[in-house]
C-alpha cells in the first residue's frame, strides 16, 4: 500500500511528510521512500508547540484538534501539489508529555480530525498502548530499522534526541542516547539562528572540560536500557548545567555539547556491540547528520564505520518507518517491540480513524 508518514519531532524544525510504499513479502517487510517534503514551522506554531505543556486543559484540548487539522491540511495539500494519493496516513504527532515512569505520553495531532481534512484513513496515537503496557513508548524505530536496515550493526538517529537500535542477544533493543537538536537548535537561537548548519558555529569553537564533565556525570547515562528522554527531562536535569557556564560564548558551549553527544554515542555503542568496533557499522539519520561538526566527532570517537546515506533517507527516515508500522496495524500484526521498550510484550500499536473498509477489502483479497 501507499502510506504517507507524518512525523514531527522535537526539535521542531517542521513536520516530515513522506509518501512510502510499504510492501509485505514472504520475506519480510519492505518500504520505499517514494517523495518526501518538510514543512518548517512556523514562529507562531514553534511558541504554541513549545509552550503547550504549561496551558490548561482546554487551550490543550484545543491544540490537539486544530494540530490535527494542520496536519491534515498539510497531507490534502502535498497530494494536490504532487498528484499523488495515499491509502493511509501514519502520524506521529508532536510529544507534548513524556514520562513513562509517571504512565503519561501524549502525541497531540487528533487522528479524527486529521482524517477529516485529509480524507484518507489514518493511523495515529502509536505510543500509548506501550505505555499502557508498562514500556517507554520510546523507541519505537526499533521494529522499524530490523525489518528494512538490518545489515547495519547499529542504527543511530540524531534528532531532538539521538537514540539507537541494533540487535543485541538474539533480540531487536533501542533506547534514547542523550539531548541533541533540541539543545543545540537553542544554543543556535542565541545566534538568532533556527540551527547550526553544517556545525560552523561547533568547528568555530573549543571545547570546555570542565562542562563537558559536568554533564557526562549526568544519572541518566549511567541507567541500563530501556530508557528515553523528554523534554521534561531536559529543563530539569541538562539544561541548568549549560546555563551555569553562560560566560562561555555559544561557540565554545555548542563545541562542548558536540562532543558531549559525540561521547555518549561512543559509551552507548560500545556497551552494546558484539563484535570489535572496527568490523562494526553505524547508520546515521536525522537532521544531525548534516551537522559536520558532530559527524566528525562520531568518526573521531569511534572506529566502526559511519554511514551517512542520500539527503532523502537522512530527512525522512523515521517518517518512512511510522508509514511502516502504520501499515503493520492495518494488517494487524505487531509493530512494537517489548525487548526496545520494555513493555510487558510486544503490541499491535495505533488508533485508526476513518473508513477501512475498502483497505481492508484488499488486505483481505476481497
Amino acid at each position: 500500500m501507499k502510506v504517507l508518514g507524518i512525523m514531527s519531532g522535537t526539535s521542531m524544525d517542521g513536520v516530515d511528510l513522506a509518501l512510502c510504499d510499504v510492501k509485505k513479502t514472504s520475506d519480510g517487510w519492505q518500504s520505499q521512500i517514494i517523495q518526501g517534503v518538510t514543512v518548517p514551522y512556523n514562529e507562531s506554531w514553534r511558541v504554541r508547540l513549545s509552550q503547550l505543556r504549561y496551558q490548561n486543559a482546554e487551550v490543550y484540548a484545543k491544540t490537539d484538534v486544530f494540530y490535527g487539522r494542520y496536519l491534515g491540511e498539510l497531507a490534502s495539500a502535498f497530494f494536490n501539489e504532487t498528484g499523488q494519493t495515499a491509502d493511509l496516513i501514519a502520524s506521529h504527532g508532536h510529544t507534548i508529555f513524556h514520562t513513562p515512569k509517571s504512565w503519561i505520553t501524549a502525541q497531540i495531532g487528533d487522528g479524527a480530525t486529521l482524517n477529516a481534512f485529509a480524507k484518507v484513513p489514518v493511523v495515529s496515537n502509536f505510543r500509548r498502548a506501550d505505555v499502557g503496557l508498562g514500556g517507554q513508548g520510546a523507541p519505537l524505530v526499533g521494529m522499524g530499522d530490523q525489518a528494512l536496515f538490518g545489515q547495519y550493526d547499529f542504527c543511530l538517529n540524531l534528532g531532538g534526541f539521538c537514540n539507537i537500535s541494533a540487535s543485541h542477544q538474539g533480540k531487536r533493543i533501542a533506547f534514547d542516547i542523550a539531548p541533541c537538536n533540541i539543545v543545540l537548535n537553542r544554543l543556535a537561537r542565541e545566534r538568532d539562528l533556527q540551527y547550526d548548519e553544517d556545525g560552523a558555529l561547533a568547528e568555530a569553537g573549543v571545547i570546555d572540560y570542565t562542562l563537558l564533565n559536568a554533564l557526562n556525570e549526568i544519572e541518566f547515562y549511567g541507567m541500563g536500557y530501556p530508557k528515553s528522554l523528554g523534554r521534561e527531562w531536559i529543563n530539569k536535569n541538562f539544561w541548568h548545567i549549560v546555563r551555569e557556564f553562560d560566560d562561555l560564548s555559544v561557540e565554545d558551549r555548542m563545541k562542548t555539547l558536540v562532543m558531549h553527544i559525540a561521547v555518549q554515542v561512543r559509551k552507548a555503542v560500545e556497551s552494546i556491540a558484539e563484535k570489535p568496533m572496527q568490523d562494526c557499522s553505524i547508520l546515521v539519520t536525522g537532521g544531525g547528520a548534516f551537522n559536520a561538526s558532530l559527524v566528525d566527532h562520531l568518526r573521531s570517537e569511534m572506529d566502526c564505520n559511519v554511514v551517512v546515506p542520500d539527503a532523502n533517507m537522512v530527512n525522512y527516515k523515521e517518517a518512512m518507518i511510522f508509514a511502516l508500522l502504520g501499515a503493520m496495524r492495518v494488517h494487524n500484526v505487531c509493530n512494537t517491540l517489548s525487548s526496545a521498550t520494555g513493555a510487558s510484550q510486544d503490541w499491535v500499536a495505533g488508533s485508526l480513524d476513518g473508513d477501512f473498509s475498502g483497505l481492508m477489502k484488499e488486505i483481505n483479497g476481497n
